[in-house]
This record gives C-alpha cells, sequence and structure tokens, in this order.
C-alpha cells in the first residue's frame, strides 16, 4: 500500500468510527454530515470523496459491522471442530452472534434499527470493503451445504433475518417477554421448521 492509499485509508476509517460514534450516540437522523466530517478531522468535501451521503456511511457501516460479527462466528464455528448438520451449523452462528449482541447493546441498537433486506443483498453485491468478509461466498455456501435444494432461499434467509431482528432486541434489552436465554430454545425451533419448510425432498442437494 503507497502512503497516499494508506492516507485515503485513514481518512475512511477516521470517518466510518466517528459516524458510529455519532449514530449510535444520537441517532442518524440528529447526525449531519458536518457533525462527521468536523468530528473526523476532515473537511466537509472531503467526506464526498467517499460517501454520497450520511444514509451511504450508514449503509456501509451496518455491512461492515455485519461480516464482523459473521466473521467471530464463523471463526468459532470452525473452532469448535464438532460435526454439525446444516440446520446446526446455521443455530451455532445464529446462538454466536446472538451473544455478541448481548455483550455489546449499542451495536444491536445501530444493526436493529437500520438493517434492511435491501441492505443485506446490497452487500451480496458490492465490492469488499477493507477487511469485510464476502457475504456472497458465504450464501453461496450456506445454500449448497444443505442436504436438500432449498425452495426459494431468499425468502427462508429474508424471514431468518426478520426473526432474529424482531424478537432479539426486546429480549436482549428489556428481557421481554422473556430473556434471551429462555427465548432461545423457542427461537431456535422456529429457525429449525422453517429451514425444514423450505427443504425441497425429492431433490437432494448436489
Amino acid at each position: 500500500m503507497t502512503k497516499l492509499d494508506s492516507n485515503k485509508k485513514k481518512k475512511e476509517d477516521s470517518l466510518l468510527n466517528t459516524a458510529f460514534s455519532l449514530f449510535t450516540a444520537q441517532g442518524v437522523s440528529k447526525t449531519s454530515i458536518s457533525d462527521i466530517a468536523s468530528k473526523a478531522g476532515v473537511a466537509k468535501g472531503t467526506f464526498y470523496l467517499y460517501f454520497k451521503d450520511k444514509y451511504d456511511i450508514r449503509n456501509r457501516l451496518v455491512s461492515h459491522k455485519s461480516t464482523q460479527l459473521f466473521r467471530a462466528a464463523l471463526e468459532s464455528l470452525r473452532a469448535s471442530g464438532r460435526k454439525m448438520s446444516y440446520t446446526e451449523k446455521i443455530i451455532f452462528v445464529v446462538d454466536d452472534i446472538l451473544d455478541q449482541l448481548n455483550e455489546n447493546k449499542s451495536l444491536l441498537t445501530f444493526i436493529s434499527k437500520n438493517l434492511s433486506w435491501g441492505i443485506f443483498k446490497n452487500a451480496l453485491t458490492t465490492p469488499l470493503k477493507n477487511d469485510d468478509i464476502d457475504f456472497k461466498d458465504i450464501y453461496t455456501e450456506m445454500i449448497a451445504d444443505a442436504p436438500y435444494e432449498i425452495d426459494q432461499p431468499e425468502i427462508m434467509i429474508f424471514m431468518i433475518l426478520e426473526l432474529l431482528s424482531s424478537t432479539c432486541y426486546s429480549a436482549i434489552l428489556y428481557n421481554e417477554p422473556v430473556t434471551l436465554a429462555e427465548l432461545k430454545p423457542y427461537l431456535y425451533r422456529c429457525i429449525e421448521n422453517m429451514i425444514e419448510s423450505h427443504y425441497i425432498k425429492d431433490k437432494p442437494s448436489v
């Protein structure tokens, strides 16, 4: 990496880190581009060299923070050394991510308020940035690893994401309707049923 590239990366990282700090402290709507640029120590015009607007940097942050969660969960899965079924692997990853979010409630709040299927799909097609992992590879590998062909895999993943987002937010932040630990068995049963309902069992995966 040249010195110029290094300086560009430092400015971009500074903008991302500053935006995340401001977004989690006061919300996206109350944060201006001027706030981000000023606190990051760059000119406002510099912001536009890296991002179109504050929603662009928000989407990048959601994607980036999500990949960090997935990376840690996948590393835990590989390190476990356990032999697991397709469904067990998905639940292991989900469980690890939930535990990470339970330890970082500000990250949970930011992602839950801003994650959408559109952002997730964008992560499947957007070129990698810095240390992000390739969501497209993970998505393809998840589908290919299934023992049967999956009917409408995007719908299945969408439903799992929506279930996690809607149920775990209240459980983690407010222990409502129950604690996360109490919710998990029911949550994982629902995920198992979702996956099972999407299998086309007369078409084994190849």
